[in-house]
C-alpha cells in the first residue's frame, strides 16, 4: 500500500484538513514561528487565520500570555503565528486590522507585568482604600441606627 495519497488534483478533497493543506504554498512554510498578529477573541483570530490561508500562508493560534480565561472558552486574546518565510506577507495582509487597540492592550499588559501584578489584579493601596470606605460606611449605619433607637 502506498504511504502517500496518490489522487489527482481534479478530485475533491477528502477532508477539511486535506483541503486546507492544499491551499498552503510551500515557500511560506520554512523557518521558526513568529507572532504576526493579535486578536481579541477566538472567532476574530480564526477570521484572520482564514485570510492568511487564502493567500497560502499557514498559521496557528496560541492563547496570549497573562490572561486567565479558561481554555474551553472562546473569550480571551489570541496570538497569530506564522513561519518565518511568510511573516512579511502576513504583516502586509493583517495591516488593516485594528493596530491601535492591539498596541494599547499589549502596552497595558506590559505595564501590569512590570508592576508585578497579574492582569486584572488590583493594587494593595486600592484594596486598603476600599476596605476602609466599607468599614466607614458600616460604622455610619450602625451609629445612625443607634441614635434612632428609643431610650
Amino acid at each position: 500500500m502506498p504511504l502517500v495519497y496518490a489522487g489527482t488534483r481534479d478530485q475533491e478533497p477528502i477532508t477539511e484538513a486535506h483541503e486546507r493543506a492544499r491551499k498552503v504554498k510551500p515557500q511560506y512554510t520554512r523557518g521558526d514561528f513568529i507572532k504576526v498578529g493579535w486578536a481579541r477573541n477566538q472567532s476574530e483570530a480564526e477570521l484572520m487565520q482564514g485570510l492568511l490561508l487564502e493567500e497560502g500562508i499557514p498559521s496557528f493560534l496560541k492563547r496570549s500570555r497573562g490572561f486567565d480565561v479558561p481554555d474551553m472558552l472562546a473569550a480571551g486574546p489570541r496570538d497569530i503565528l506564522v513561519p518565518e518565510t511568510g511573516a512579511e506577507e502576513a504583516h502586509r495582509l493583517l495591516a488593516g486590522t485594528d493596530q491601535k487597540s492591539q498596541e494599547a492592550a499589549e502596552a497595558k499588559l506590559r505595564e501590569q507585568t512590570t508592576l508585578g501584578r497579574a492582569p486584572g489584579e488590583t493594587s494593595p493601596g486600592k484594596l486598603l482604600f476600599w476596605i476602609l470606605v466599607g468599614v466607614g460606611v458600616a460604622f455610619g449605619i450602625v451609629y445612625a441606627l443607634y441614635q434612632l433607637q428609643p431610650l
